[in-house]
C-alpha cells in the first residue's frame, strides 16, 4: 500500500490478527496503529501488541510515538519462546 501501511504478523501476532499481513492507512505512530488495530481484530490482539517488538522498513522501532514514513511495512514481532 503506497500511501498507507503494510502491516505483517508473525507468530501470537498472526494468531491475534487472524492474517498474515495486511494493508492499512497511514498512522501517525506505531501507538495509534496499534489503537487502529485493535479497533479492528479485538482485544486479544491488545495483549500481543502490548509486548511485542516492532521493525519499520526493517529496522527496529523502539519510539511507540515517533511519526511513521508513508508506505512503510510494520513487522510485529511478539515474544518468542524458546531459543
Amino acid at each position: 500500500m503506497r500511501d498507507g501501511l503494510t502491516v505483517r504478523y508473525f507468530a501470537g501476532a498472526r494468531a491475534a490478527a487472524g492474517v498474515d499481513e495486511e494493508a492499512v492507512p497511514l498512522s501517525p505512530s506505531l501507538d495509534r496503529l496499534a489503537e487502529s488495530l485493535v479497533d479492528q481484530h479485538g482485544p486479544r490482539l491488545a495483549t500481543v501488541l502490548a509486548a511485542a517488538s516492532y521493525l519499520v522498513d526493517g529496522v527496529a522501532w523502539h519510539d511507540r510515538q515517533a511519526p511513521l514514513p508513508q508506505g512503510a511495512t510494520i513487522d510485529v514481532l511478539p515474544p518468542f519462546a524458546g531459543g
